[in-house]
C-alpha cells in the first residue's frame, strides 16, 4: 500500500470520522450542545478542507495512485454517511433524504466499479451534475451541524434548503450515470 502526503491526509480524513461523531454524544457536562455543534462543523470542514487538498497535492505532487483514487471517494463517501445519519439522529436531516443521497452514492459506486471491470469506465466519469450535487451536499451538512444562526442567516434553514437540493441533484446525477452506462448494461444484460 503506497504512502504519499495525499494518501495520509485520505487516512486523516477517515480517522476523523469516529470523532466527528463522538463529539456528538459527548455528555454535556464536557461540552455543551452549541460547543458540540461548533466542534462537529469545524471537524466537519476540516475534513472537506483536506478533500479538496489531497487531490489537489496529488497532482500538483505528482503523487496520483490507483490506490489513492480507491481511498478519496470512499473516505468521502463514509464522511458524508456518518453525517447524514448524526443529523437523521438528530432530527436535523430527513431520513428519507439520507436513503436518497447514501443510496446513490453506493449505487454509482457499485456501477463506476462495474464500468471499470469491463473497460468503460470514462461514461461514468465525474460530471458537472455530480460536481454540483457534492456542492450542495458538503455547504449543507456543516449548516446543518452548526444548528443556530449565523448573523441573520438561519443555518439550519438553508442548510435544509440545500439538503433538498442536493437530494433533486442527486437523483438527476444518478439517473445521468445510469443514462451514460445503458448501453454497455444493455449490452451485457441480454
Amino acid at each position: 500500500m503506497p504512502f504519499n502526503v495525499p494518501i495520509l491526509l485520505t487516512w486523516a480524513r477517515i480517522v476523523l470520522i469516529p470523532l466527528f461523531v463522538g463529539v456528538l454524544y459527548l455528555p454535556e457536562r464536557w461540552l455543551t450542545i452549541p460547543e458540540q455543534n461548533v466542534l462537529a462543523t469545524a471537524i466537519f470542514i476540516a475534513a472537506a478542507v483536506t478533500d479538496w487538498l489531497d487531490g489537489w497535492l496529488a497532482r500538483r505532487l505528482d503523487q496520483t495512485t490507483a490506490f489513492g483514487a480507491f481511498l478519496d471517494p470512499v473516505a468521502d463517501k463514509l464522511m458524508v454517511a456518518a453525517a447524514l445519519v448524526v443529523l437523521v439522529q438528530l432530527g436535523r436531516a430527513d431520513a428519507i433524504a439520507a436513503f436518497i443521497i447514501i443510496g446513490r452514492e453506493i449505487t454509482i459506486s457499485a456501477l463506476r466499479e462495474w464500468m471499470a471491470k469491463i473497460g468503460a469506465a470514462k461514461s461514468v466519469a465525474v460530471s458537472l451534475v455530480g460536481k454540483l450535487k457534492t456542492t450542495a451536499q458538503m455547504a449543507a451538512i456543516p449548516l446543518l451541524l452548526f444548528n443556530d444562526t449565523l448573523g441573520p442567516l438561519d443555518a439550519t434553514l438553508v442548510g435544509r434548503w440545500l439538503l433538498e437540493v442536493a437530494v433533486i441533484l442527486t437523483l438527476v446525477s444518478m439517473a445521468y450515470y445510469i443514462r451514460m452506462a445503458w448501453p454497455e448494461i444493455s449490452a451485457r444484460s441480454r
